[in-house]
């Protein structure tokens, strides 16, 4: 029977932070890769697109699962996915790299790219502040091959620890790494004591604290109606902007990009038109149309109002995988490039969590992606000013500008 001793993975841990609540205590892992890690500084450019490929999809699959908010985290999942890549082998590695949109690349050319994205998010201006962490405990018998112990540190950066999984000392250490990591925002990933079957848990921390470039006004921002696509009508606060931005319209939606610091990120915001819908717009919406897209935003003078929200999301995506090609994974899953004994293993969960608050002053969001794995028993100035009042069903994103990676993306039913 399954579940006899249980290798849970907790990965893509994901936390995003910006421009809400207290930054006094930041967070301790740094972005840096070791000296004499080798890889390209565009390398990063191999995973750029799969990344956005892999979220636009997962988007539609939820939609077509369930209605209601999507938030989910991209980036989280696929750098979960990417560490499991690692110390996978065999059919694993190869269904990993198909859901990753990735089966051209080995798994030193996997994390060469991973060690570029992380170089090239590196931020640290006074406005944002972006860190990504990782950090490897296991149970003391369990061996990693040290092949994976080398590679997990040099190129994603993480710690690598052992632990008596019977000490109570194990779960409060982890829990305040998770703490330190995420500034105080999750302060707790296990229960105390640990599970006597638990084998090791992988942590990804994604720290991020920035402000609007430009700020709505709080004195402005007041309740206005709300018309979800179920007909209905609520009250939500509605936030002010009247400023040059980048913006572009076609016949089907109006988009905005509201960027955080110097415009090193942005919340790109689509509001479909009224004679169209959100679903209309998910169902239009790749890799090719998004690019295609992010080209044609030009600055203009506009009012924007946009609504102040806060909301969790928490999805098992089992099913959505099994269906993106990781077919085999969850009945049998190959860690052989792991640890040195690793057979009977299977993914028996994919789950990920994620919260995002909007406010006037900035964006606060977090994921968390978690893999469980058990084993078998053993000119724009000529143009009038816009206005794009978001009082219906919309979608947003939260990207980087340099590599264009969207790290979060969300379509909005009803925001209260």
């Amino acid at each position: 029977m399954k579940k006899l001793t249980q290798l849970f993975i907790a990965l893509g841990f994901t936390t995003l932070i910006a421009g809400c609540g207290s930054t006094e205590e930041k967070a301790g892992a740094s972005m840096k890769i070791a000296d004499g890690v080798e890889y390209g500084e565009t390398d990063y450019k191999q995973i750029a697109e799969a990344n956005n490929i892999l979220g636009m999809k997962l988007l539609k699959d939820l939609s077509a699962r369930e209605d209601g908010n999507i938030f989910v985290s991209p980036t989280s999942l696929y750098m979960a996915l990417a560490m499991v890549y690692n110390g996978a082998d065999g059919v694993t590695k190869e269904e990993i790299a198909k859901v990753l949109e990735t089966e051209g690349l080995s798994p030193d050319d996997m994390n060469r790219a991973n060690a570029s994205l992380i170089a090239k998010l590196a931020s640290d201006s006074g406005a944002i502040e972006l860190n990504i962490a990782n950090s490897i405990w296991a149970k003391d018998s369990y061996q990693y091959l040290q092949s994976f112990r080398e590679s997990s540190q040099d190129y994603f950066n993480a710690e690598v620890e052992t632990m008596d999984i019977t000490d109570p000392a194990s779960a409060k250490a982890i829990n305040e790494w998770v703490d330190k990591e995420t500034n105080g925002r999750i302060d707790k990933m296990v229960e105390s004591p640990l599970s006597e079957d638990l084998a090791v848990i992988l942590l990804n921390a994604i720290y991020f604290n920035g402000t609007w470039q430009y700020t709505f006004i709080e004195k402005m921002t007041e309740e206005q109606p709300f018309y979800p696509s179920d007909g209905s009508t609520t009250e939500v606060p509605l936030m002010v902007l009247e400023e040059e931005l980048a913006y572009m319209e076609t016949d089907q939606f109006q988009a905005v990009a509201l960027p955080y610091g110097e415009g090193e990120m942005n919340m790109h915001v689509f509001l479909p038109a009224e004679n169209s819908s959100l679903d209309e717009f998910k169902s239009s919406l790749d890799n090719e149309t998004w690019s295609d897209w992010m080209k044609n935003f030009e600055s203009r003078e506009g009012l924007v109002k946009l609504p102040k929200f806060e909301l969790e999301y928490e999805v098992n995506l089992n099913e959505t995988l099994q269906d993106f090609g990781m077919e085999t994974a969850f009945n049998y899953v190959d860690l052989s490039r792991m640890f040195e004994t690793s057979n009977d293993l299977f993914i028996s969960e994919v789950k990920q969590k994620t919260f995002v608050n909007v406010s006037e002053e900035g964006t606060e969001a977090a994921a968390v992606t978690s893999v469980a794995v058990d084993t078998e028993s053993a000119t724009a100035d000529e143009e009038p000013p816009f206005e794009l009042i978001v009082n219906r069903p919309f979608f947003f994103a939260i990207t980087d500008e340099e590599t264009g990676v969207i790290l979060f993306m969300g379509s909005i039913e009803n925001p209260v």
